[in-house]
């Protein structure tokens, strides 16, 4: 990793004050800082933490770091997480450690957390056309030289209006010009025709420096392998001819850039394949939920389900909730809901149950997570199943980009509950 890639401001974070804002932790533990607290090595069970409560695995979270650093230098690829994932600068420490290129963004407000951690080298997967980021931008890229940042292209207008907002900047804003996935899709330039007019465009800005073509191919209408691969080839092809009609002059390196946290593997089999251009080619890869995994739909989407030689992730979250009410034999009441667990693709799914009388743990049996109210989970108990009021439930939960925005502390703990950092998030 480069020496000047680094996070800053990690020690502001050990030194807020646990209290009221951060759910689930300790009520004694207030007046502490986050260091301190972490310092004390409490147990998630035993350790005074009220429930619900959001942990992390200590052994997943590094075992997913590691497979994906050397993944990405397996296969001669850059790697710029996205970080709207967690949004939490420890984990971002933790990634450019393991050798990420950068941090990805999405919207100025991720971009400013970013800054504010001084982080160095940003994509931003989006066009950015609102005036007052972009004018806070270009302060940004004069204030610090060693800043690198790009963001995607789709439309002659946006270039128009990025134009508007920057005359009189000091340095040009790179880009990239996205193209689309296809009818249906997302953002993005739908033709190369639209590309390439695109393209034009950025060419008569003077503000505005294009640097190379990227996408989502994540949006994919009707994704399967054949449909992204046939996209990226677009892509790829597009960077070929553009190179070819000598619109990365002004540039030192082409940058290439793709990659969800669904078809990486197809992502790296084609870009594999790139050409040589003109120039020096930075084949970016931008896959954010792996740090955390998930028990639902990325874990029947891991491109490691289709090349298990290569290994696997692991879901590092757990949710843990006590069972408030039992009401019959068929149904229990945990006291996590919509605001605890994320919900937006699966319902959380019952793992194991912690016996409130021994601390023992068995299998969840027998339960099934069948909704969620506000601040209820509605579990659905069979005749094997073994539960009472007072236990605690440990739920895995689906899609990581909806459940770090709902803890802002959120505890790291080992395999034997012992919890040895806090994680911070900024949504």
């Amino acid at each position: 990793m480069p020496a000047d890639n680094t996070v800053e401001g990690l020690d502001r974070l050990d030194r807020e004050t646990v209290d009221h804002r951060f759910k689930a932790l300790p009520p004694d533990a207030e007046g502490l800082t986050v260091g301190e607290l972490a310092a004390q090595r409490r147990n998630l069970f035993t350790g005074g933490f009220t429930t619900p409560v959001l942990a992390l695995s200590a052994e997943s979270l590094e075992h997913n770091l590691a497979l994906l650093e050397t993944y990405a230098e397996r296969h001669g690829l850059a790697f710029a997480p996205h970080g709207k994932t967690s949004m939490s600068p420890q984990l971002f420490a933790r990634q450019l450690e393991r050798g990420a290129w950068g941090i990805t963004a999405a919207v100025p407000h991720q971009l400013r957390v970013y800054r504010a951690h001084g982080i160095r080298r940003v994509f931003l997967a989006n066009e950015l056309v609102d005036a007052v980021a972009l004018r806070w931008l270009a302060g940004e890229l004069e204030r610090d030289p060693d800043f690198r940042f790009i963001c995607y292209v789709d439309s002659v207008r946006g270039v128009q209006l990025m134009d508007e907002a920057l005359r009189g900047a000091a340095r040009p804003v790179e880009v990239v010009v996205e193209l689309g996935a296809g009818e249906g899709a997302r953002t993005g330039a739908r033709s190369e025709a639209d590309c390439t007019a695109v393209a034009d465009a950025v060419a008569d800005a003077a503000t505005l420096r294009l640097v190379g073509v990227a996408g989502y191919e994540g949006e994919v209408p009707d994704a399967t392998s054949e449909r992204v691969r046939a996209w990226l080839h677009r892509l790829v092809s597009l960077a070929v001819s553009f190179d070819k009609d000598g619109r990365f002059a002004d540039t030192d390196e082409i940058v290439v850039s793709a990659g969800g946290s669904a078809w990486f593997d197809t992502v790296a089999e084609v870009f594999a394949e790139l050409p040589e251009l003109s120039r020096p080619v930075l084949k970016l890869l931008r896959s954010g939920a792996y740090v955390s995994h998930d028990d639902g739909h990325y874990r029947h989407l891991t491109p490691f389900n289709r090349v298990p030689e290569e290994g696997a992730l692991e879901p590092a979250f757990r949710l843990w909730a006590q069972v408030v009410s039992r009401p019959t034999g068929q149904q229990a009441f945990a006291n996590a809901g919509k605001r605890d667990a994320a919900y937006d693709l699966d319902l959380p799914v019952a793992q194991v149950v912690r016996d409130a009388r021994d601390g023992s743990v068995r299998p969840a049996a027998g339960i099934t997570v069948t909704g969620l109210s506000d601040q209820h989970a509605w579990l659905r108990t069979d005749e094997e199943a073994d539960l009472e009021v007072g236990d605690w439930v440990g739920m895995g939960l689906s899609h990581p980009c909806t459940s770090f925005d709902k803890w802002q502390l959120i505890p790291v703990a080992e395999a034997d509950g012992t919890v040895t950092d806090y994680v911070r998030t900024f949504f």
